[in-house]
């Protein structure tokens, strides 16, 4: 076999790192601040329904209309999704081979003595499942309006107010917001292990910064459902 030969079928840096352990917790760690970013931004959007109807519904239109004209009409939008998107599978991805390799590397003699998952872990796992569900749903009833009672298209503040509305959406929200304030908390520590940034003179304000990271993104979101659910927002 000639070095040429040998050198076009040596796989890439980048199918290496993907194939290694410490590359997939390295996608899960960028993917998942990615996602944090872009659930900030979402949850300062989602507050403008406490400033009325002409606030949020004209944040909305607004969103369609960035970069224009160098961007036609929803472009960003679009490329927001595509983007959010690749990083969600990217993640999820990741999470289930991770998980599988960590199985496989568990000696089967032992599979009864071993200790139990730790509660983060188990936290982690459960939660990811419920948030990809809750992700499948929130896109049917607020962004293709497909199960929402309302689906006025260009009025997000009606269609909001009609979908919690319904206490089986409020609960499932309210259930969807707690294991995503429990993922952002494990998460966070997590990603700035995995990416180096953690040591001994930062652990204290990385884990404080996860922990009101996850609490003031649960509670803001959470703060729309239940202002819907008092009348406070109607």
């Amino acid at each position: 076999m000639t070095t040429a030969t040998r050198t076009a079928r040596r796989p890439s840096t980048l199918a290496t790192l993907w194939r290694s352990t410490v590359g997939k917790k390295a996608v899960m760690a960028v993917s998942g601040l990615v996602m944090l970013l872009y659930l900030v931004a979402h949850m300062l959007g989602n507050l403008k329904v406490f400033a009325g109807p002409d606030d949020i519904n004209g944040y909305a239109a607004w969103l369609r209309t960035i970069g224009q004209p160098f961007l036609g009409h929803e472009w960003f939008l679009w490329i927001a999704r595509f983007g959010l998107l690749a990083a969600v599978l990217l993640h999820g991805v990741s999470a289930y081979q991770l998980s599988r390799r960590d199985l496989a590397a568990r000696p089967s003699k032992y599979v009864h003595k071993r200790r139990r998952a730790s509660y983060a872990t188990r936290t982690m796992r459960w939660g990811g499942v419920i948030l990809a569900l809750f992700i499948v749903w929130h896109i049917l009833d607020l962004t293709t309006l497909t199960v929402n009672p309302v689906a006025e298209e260009g009025h997000p503040y009606q269609n909001v107010v009609a979908s919690f509305g319904r206490w089986y959406v409020d609960v499932f929200y309210i259930v969807a917001m707690l294991a995503l304030g429990f993922h952002i908390r494990h998460g966070f520590w997590s990603a700035a292990q995995t990416l180096g940034a953690n040591n001994a003179r930062r652990d204290r304000a990385l884990k404080l910064t996860a922990n009101g990271l996850a609490l003031v993104l649960t509670a803001g979101f959470l703060s729309v459902p239940v202002a819907v659910m008092t009348g406070v927002v109607s």
